[in-house]
């Protein structure tokens, strides 16, 4: 039997002393201390889970950050995998609820004591790494657009398939989990398409990107990773730059390899880069020059 899934949050702020503090939340039902979490409902991706419940337990609306891990325990159901992020909190006030009666912002080590149970101990452990974040890049891979071989125009004409629209959309509604407020792209047609409509609900303009396109880039990788960290450290909040397949593992593996930082891909130890999918790279270092890569997550939720 396949195990339970759910997903949830180490949500964080920053108090007026410059303070990280985490919210714990209380269930009546089982009276323990835990951070927020929850099934998905049917067709949701874990990361909108993790946000919605997290909105649904705390009353806060949450940005997204790094993968923190997770936890695995057996419950009357079977056995249940709990997938935890980094998110730091956006607005939002408490109500106390039937699941949920009450909630503590906590410093890290008060509100690990206050917690119930190990496995969610463990977690906060990578909060501290999560919260010095500063800058966020969300690199995409453009989505499904059918085979050059096969494509009798100019291929930068290329455009997405059936398949690749509906990718575009559920990056849609993916990418702005993170925070997303820049939208960058290779000029190729299939590039800007697949980032078109998160441009158009942002309502921002696409920053054409020609040094991180396959030509581009091939012709000189290290201006195309430089520009990628120029991107990082401009003001806006995070970015969204959209590439090709000859670019984005490259990047990746560069970025990785000269923090040495572990690419958690969850997949095969070659850096993956699938058509639709994106990797969530956290940089920091100072607000006004994030050149420390810290953690780099990979994120396929768009393929099938």
């Amino acid at each position: 039997m396949p195990a339970l899934t759910a997903a949830g949050a180490a949500v964080w702020r920053t108090s007026p002393s410059g303070d990280v503090e985490v919210a714990v939340v209380h269930r009546p039902g089982l009276d323990d201390w835990s951070l927020p979490k929850g099934k998905p409902r049917s067709g949701e991706t874990l990361p909108a889970t993790a946000v919605r419940e997290v909105a649904e337990e705390t009353g806060h609306t949450v940005t997204l950050g790094a993968r923190l891990g997770s936890t695995r325990y057996r419950v009357t159901e079977g056995e249940k995998v709990v997938h935890y992020w980094a998110a730091r909190t956006t607005g939002g006030s408490f109500r106390p609820t039937d699941e949920v009666d009450e909630l503590r912002w906590l410093p890290k080590a008060a509100a690990s004591e206050l917690l119930s149970y190990q496995r969610d101990r463990t977690l906060l452990a990578g909060l501290d790494g999560a919260s010095a974040v500063t800058a966020t890049v969300l690199l995409v891979r453009h989505a499904e657009a059918g085979k050059r071989e096969t494509w009798r125009g100019d291929d930068d004409l290329r455009p997405l398939t059936v398949e690749g629209h509906r990718q575009a959309e559920v990056l849609r509604a993916l990418l702005p989990l993170f925070g997303a407020q820049r939208v960058h792209s290779a000029p190729p047609l299939r590039c800007r398409q697949s980032v078109e409509g998160l441009a158009a609900d942002l309502g921002v303009a696409i920053i054409p990107e020609p040094r991180l396109s396959e030509d581009g880039y091939l012709a000189d990788p290290a201006a195309g990773l430089a520009r990628l960290r120029e991107i990082a450290a401009e003001p806006g909040g995070p970015a969204v730059v959209c590439s090709q397949g000859e670019v984005t593992p490259d990047l990746v593996r560069n970025l990785t390899d000269s923090a040495g930082v572990e690419a958690t891909a969850g997949g095969p130890p070659e850096v993956p880069s699938r058509k639709g999918s994106y990797w969530g790279l956290f940089f920091g270092g100072g607000s006004c020059a994030p050149s420390v890569l810290l953690t780099a997550d990979y994120y396929d939720d768009a393929v099938r």
